[in-house]
């Protein structure tokens, strides 16, 4: 059984991506669907503003703090190539690091600078609104799957 601070970086791993995987889960299941609801203009302008209270102190701590948990997680394993969980530290650490991090920063964040860029008020975003909702939310449900997915390796490792 893993322990000692070994032990406290694969529960703060669980913890990390299990709280990214809800926050991504609340936005696949409710959040993008009530805003796909809204006019065009209305949704841009919401989302565009999630965009930019996303990038708090807040939140980019338990993103980003799980990214840099994840990464010593699996240096640490490498190196130590322990005896149990092995397999299961570093499938969790893939997945947070490629399938949650990762993407977000080659599929997501394209589509949010894109729409940024975007003018509320003209036929652009008429155009672009549901295009943004149903590429984005796909990824979206990808970054949950995988920071979930991530949550679970690490449990299993502990186990």
């Amino acid at each position: 059984m893993i322990d000692g601070p070994y032990f406290v970086l694969t529960v703060l791993g669980v913890l990390g991506t299990a709280l990214v995987a809800g926050v991504f889960c609340g936005f696949s299941t409710f959040v993008m669907r009530g805003l796909a609801t809204l006019p065009p203009a209305q949704g841009v302008a919401a989302m565009n503003a999630i965009n930019v209270a996303a990038v708090t102190p807040p939140f980019m701590v338990v993103f980003l703090g799980s990214a840099l948990v994840c990464a010593v997680i699996a240096v640490v394993t490498f190196v130590l190539w322990p005896d149990e969980g092995t397999v299961e530290l570093l499938v969790g650490s893939a997945l947070y690091l490629f399938g949650s991090f990762g993407l977000t920063m080659v599929a997501n964040v394209p589509r949010n600078d894109a729409l940024l860029r975007v003018d509320p008020a003209t036929s652009e975003a008429d155009a672009y609104w549901p295009v943004y909702v149903r590429e984005w939310t796909m990824w979206n449900h990808v970054r949950t799957a995988a920071s979930a997915g991530a949550a679970v390796a690490y449990l299993l490792a502990l186990t």
